[in-house]
């Protein structure tokens, strides 16, 4: 029963990690592209939407985009990206930032380094509260079950 208390808590540490981790990862190929990246015109092949939730809960719609550029090298490359704005519609051409090594990990959205800066440190201190939550539960478990064990342990004279 004491396992229980330790392994959701354990398992919940372990889904945030890994959710911070590629979050992050996302975060720096972004500011990658953004900073040390080439730039290349790309055209829009096609947009949808995607939506998440319903009945009791609230529709969450995302628009991706599908685009398409040629590298400096001639190698074509399309990629899909999310949320960006809904005022590209299919056929527009836009700017889009790549590495090099990676130009299928491009970028159509504008650079604005203050925005993801502040995105990434909220993202930060709430996974930060939430991992800091749980280790303080499984301690005050830990300490409950060895209360627990001293009190049932006492011999009465």
């Amino acid at each position: 029963m004491e396992a229980f208390f330790y392994l959701v808590p354990g398992l919940m540490i372990a889904f945030a990690l890994i959710a911070l981790i590629s979050v992050l990862r996302r975060a720096w190929h972004l500011s990658s592209a953004w900073n040390g990246g080439l730039t290349a015109e790309a055209r829009c092949l096609n947009t949808y939407t995607t939506t998440r939730g319903g009945g009791d809960t609230s529709v969450r719609t995302t628009l991706h985009h599908v685009y398409e550029f040629v590298t400096r090298e001639g190698r074509p490359v399309r990629f899909e990206e999310g949320g960006g704005p809904r005022t590209i519609v299919t056929g527009d051409i836009v700017t889009v930032h790549y590495l090099a090594e990676h130009p299928e990990r491009a970028t159509a959205k504008p650079p604005t380094p203050g925005r993801l800066i502040a995105e990434q440190g909220c993202l930060l201190a709430f996974f930060g509260v939430f991992i800091g939550f749980c280790v303080m539960f499984m301690v005050t478990v830990h300490a409950g079950f060895g209360f627990m064990r001293d009190v049932t342990h006492v011999v009465m004279p």
